[in-house]
């Protein structure tokens, strides 16, 4: 039991870590050099055209939040790999009954039609 709780806390302080040190490491190490290109709208490598304001269909929304609440499931599995042979048969169960949450919810968007483009 204790080698699990282990693994568990060597998972978490280097995900901490990694997640605090490459952001730092990005900011010390990158060149502070500001040019008028730098400080210029970005559209795809062309010059900028058209109305910054327009209006985007719902459907690039519904994909984001779509996308994020799968790549969490994903995140979430990890400690609960490791959780599994502390808590036994609980964590099965509620693992499945996550899942189930999960998947009813992308079957009502695809129904309702919201991964159609």
């Amino acid at each position: 039991m204790d080698l699990e709780l282990n693994y568990f806390f060597a998972y978490f302080v280097s995900s901490l870590l990694i997640s605090c040190a490459l952001p730092l490491l990005s900011f010390l190490i990158t060149p502070k050099i500001v040019t008028k290109e730098k400080l210029s709208a970005y559209e795809c490598g062309f010059a900028p055209f058209g109305n910054a304001r327009l209006k985007i269909t719902v459907h690039f929304y519904l994909v984001a939040i779509l996308f994020l609440v799968f790549d969490l499931e994903v995140v979430l599995l990890f400690p609960w790999c490791f959780a599994v042979p502390i808590i036994k048969t609980k964590a099965y169960y509620l693992m499945l009954y996550f899942f189930f949450i999960l998947v009813a919810g992308y079957i009502y968007e695809w129904r309702r039609g919201a991964l159609e483009w």
